[in-house]
This record gives C-alpha cells, sequence and structure tokens, in this order.
C-alpha cells in the first residue's frame, strides 16, 4: 500500500488586488502539516505552480522553504516530490536540490539531455521508497516548454512523445509489483474550467488540451495534475485528477472546492481517493448578486459587518448598474465601506444598453480576464461589420499560443 498527498498550484506570493496573501498561505501550510501529522502519508506530491512568479520575493521564498523544514522535521519518513508549473522557474526551483534532496524532496523542473543530446528520461523517474524498498515509482514531469520534449508538429504531439519515451524507460526499471504513479503541469482535454479565469493561464483555443489518452488505458495506477485550480476527475477517469489549488486565484474561482486529494494506492490501483477539504481563511463575496444601480449598491454594503480587517475577512467584489458617467462612484463606495470587516478588491461596473440589456464595461480587470481572439472578433465585427474570417482567427490563434509556450 502506498498513501499519497496529492496537491498543487499553491501561488506562493500572489497579489490578490493588492492584498499580499502571505497570511493566507501560511495557515494553509499549518493546516496541510496537521493533516500530515494526522494521517500520515508516504509521498507529498506538489504538481505545479508553487510560487506565483518565476521570481518570487525573498519573503515567499522563506514561506516556502520554511514550510519544507518544517514539514520534514516533523516527519523524518515523509517523501517530498514536487515539480515546477508553468508560473515557476524550472531552474530556480531546482536550485537547492543539492540541500533538498538530504530531507528526502525531490524537485523536477529542468528538462535535463545527455551527452548525446537526447532526453534524460531516467532522471525524471523518482523511486518511491518505504521501508528501505522501492514500492512504486514516479514518473515526475514538470511544465514543458518548446524545447523540452522530442522534436513533434506541435506542442501536444510533443507532450505525447515525452511521455511515450518515458513510459519506455520504466519498463527498463520497473516490476510488476511495483505502483506506478505520473504527474502533469498541463491543461487535460475533458477538463472544466471557468471560462473568465485568467489566473489559469491557458493557451488560446484548447489548442494546448493533452488528451487523456496519455494517461488512460496504460499500466498506471494514479496521474496526479496541476495548472487548472478546480479539483475534478478527467475525461471520467477516476484515476486522472486534478487536486486544485489551496486557495482561490480570481472571483470566477468563488465556487471552487479548495483542499487536497489522499490517495491510496494498493498493487497498482486506486483504493480510493479521498478528498479533504480546506476552508480558506478569507472568502470570496460578491454584492448584489446582480449589477444594480449606485443607490442600491450603497444600501447593501450599509448591511455588510460592522469591524476590523483581518486574514479572515472576506475579498469584495462589487458590480455596479451605471446609466450614465458616474465619476463619483469609487468615491462613494469607499466611504461606505469605512468601518466593514471586508477587504475592497475590485468594482466592475456595468452598463445599460439601449435594449435594456446589461453589458459589461471593458476595464483593466475585464480585459486580463477576457479571450484575446474574444476582443479581436469584436474589434473586427465593429471595424468591418462582419465577422472575423477563419483563417485569420486561427492565424492569431496561432501567434498567442506559440508566445505563450515560448513563455
Amino acid at each position: 500500500m502506498v498513501t499519497v498527498f496529492h496537491t498543487a498550484d499553491w501561488h506562493i506570493g500572489q497579489n490578490f488586488h493588492g492584498y499580499d496573501r502571505k497570511d493566507e498561505h501560511l495557515l494553509f501550510f499549518d493546516w496541510l502539516k496537521r493533516q500530515v501529522k494526522e494521517l500520515c502519508p508516504d509521498v507529498l506530491l506538489v504538481a505545479g505552480d508553487v510560487f506565483d512568479s518565476p521570481n518570487p520575493s525573498a519573503e515567499s521564498q522563506k514561506i516556502y522553504y520554511g514550510f519544507l523544514h518544517g514539514i520534514t522535521a516533523e516527519n523524518p519518513g515523509l517523501q517530498i516530490i514536487i515539480i515546477a508549473g508553468n508560473h515557476d522557474s524550472a531552474a530556480r526551483l531546482e536550485a537547492p536540490s543539492p540541500l533538498l534532496e538530504e530531507m528526502n524532496i525531490t524537485v523536477k523542473g529542468v528538462i535535463k539531455r545527455r551527452q548525446d543530446g537526447e532526453i534524460d528520461c531516467a532522471d525524471l523517474l523518482i523511486p518511491v521508497v518505504k521501508n528501505g524498498e522501492t514500492v512504486a515509482w514516479c514518473v515526475a514531469v514538470p511544465f514543458l516548454r518548446q524545447g523540452d520534449y522530442p522534436p513533434a508538429e506541435s506542442y501536444v504531439n510533443g507532450i505525447e512523445l515525452m511521455y511515450e519515451a518515458l513510459y519506455a524507460e520504466l519498463e527498463k526499471v520497473r516490476t510488476p509489483a511495483q505502483s506506478v504513479i505520473v504527474t502533469g503541469h498541463l491543461q487535460a482535454k475533458g477538463a472544466h474550467l471557468s471560462g473568465k479565469d485568467s489566473s489559469e493561464r491557458i493557451i488560446i483555443g484548447g489548442l494546448e488540451c493533452v488528451s487523456a489518452d496519455v494517461f488512460a488505458n496504460r499500466d498506471i495506477a494514479y496521474v496526479a495534475l496541476g495548472h487548472l485550480h478546480r479539483c475534478q476527475t478527467v475525461a471520467g477517469y477516476g484515476h486522472i485528477q486534478y487536486a486544485g489549488s489551496p486557495l482561490p486565484m480570481s472571483f470566477a474561482e468563488k465556487n471552487y472546492e479548495q483542499g487536497i486529494n489522499f490517495v491510496k494506492i494498493d498493487r497498482n490501483r486506486v483504493e480510493t481517493v479521498e478528498r479533504i477539504n480546506f476552508l480558506p481563511p478569507a472568502g470570496l463575496l460578491s454584492i448584489p448578486f446582480e449589477p444594480k444601480p449606485p443607490d442600491e449598491v450603497l444600501n447593501e454594503i450599509g448591511k455588510l459587518p460592522n469591524g476590523e480587517i483581518t486574514v479572515h475577512s472576506p475579498y469584495l467584489e462589487i458590480k455596479v448598474l451605471l446609466t450614465g458617467p458616474e465619476p463619483s462612484i469609487r468615491y462613494h463606495i469607499e466611504e461606505a465601506l469605512k468601518g466593514k470587516a471586508v477587504k475592497l478588491a475590485c468594482t466592475v461596473s456595468h452598463r445599460l444598453d439601449s435594449d435594456d440589456s446589461i453589458s459589461k464595461t471593458m476595464e483593466y480587470d475585464d480585459l486580463k480576464e477576457t479571450d484575446p481572439v474574444e476582443i479581436a472578433q469584436i474589434a473586427f465585427r465593429n471595424q468591418y461589420n462582419e465577422e472575423m474570417p477563419e483563417n485569420l482567427k486561427k492565424l492569431l490563434t496561432d501567434v498567442i499560443q506559440q508566445l505563450t509556450v515560448d513563455n
């Protein structure tokens, strides 16, 4: 029996609408340490996006390494496997490996090459050791950038070839009695996400989507994925799972379930996948439920609880309906919020069109959450009074895909 804690997408150092989330992350790590102490998993597996930025602050790194030191000191038998995500710097994350390995922590981010120039697949195969015996193998695949995978016709095809090469390498060292765990930081076809979730950097048009066939119907016990912030199974396969993020990263994730997966594997088959929920200290609150005129918005603000702002105070999104210019609305909202135990994150303005339908004002935050192709289509439609041709749409999508993969 092998037991695994699967977590992902910590995004340490995230700045949420101007608010530092340090204390929220510290509370999550305290909670995670308690879960490890109570349930004693064999492996803690982190499926990418440890940090929110490839150049994390000193404070963010202190939180991360302080957690690793504390949890390994309290649980000397715990094995930790960490992969880099698209928000991480692969080289920076791997740099302390000589020290971390002394604490039974393995970090994989950089795809190494052998002297002959071929990918060193063996470097990504991590033995899972229990009581001195290798009971399983972890195929630890970080986020793959262009050049990380074998020559291929497309990004998706390159990822597929990479996993095939790793499976072939695994067969050289694995025995039938040993279980197989596979990681990935990618968007799997069949997974669900909010269409307005700008915090999940998805290549536009779904061209990055990797088929579940890469993992399904193979001799694999469990697939631990990161990148999408909603916990979920993929394409109906119970052993292919996203753990989701421990904290919501945008208001689009307001109704997501935060936590980790506790996985029990026996004889290369998942026995159970138990969801352990974590209640984020600061929730997300949107008022009103539907956009309303300023006077009604101010009335709803007045009903909010009074008190001091703490780590447990919710982040607030205000949706206001405007029928004309309201240059002082922000001031009136901030005045009404004085003394309220909430953290104002953003004010989203909506306008009433001539046909009495509500349209959202395209502000900076809106642009960050909008598909660039959709913006281009709107601009094309306004300019030429017709829909953008499919060949032009595909060309734009290909350019965005290439830029996103390169970055």
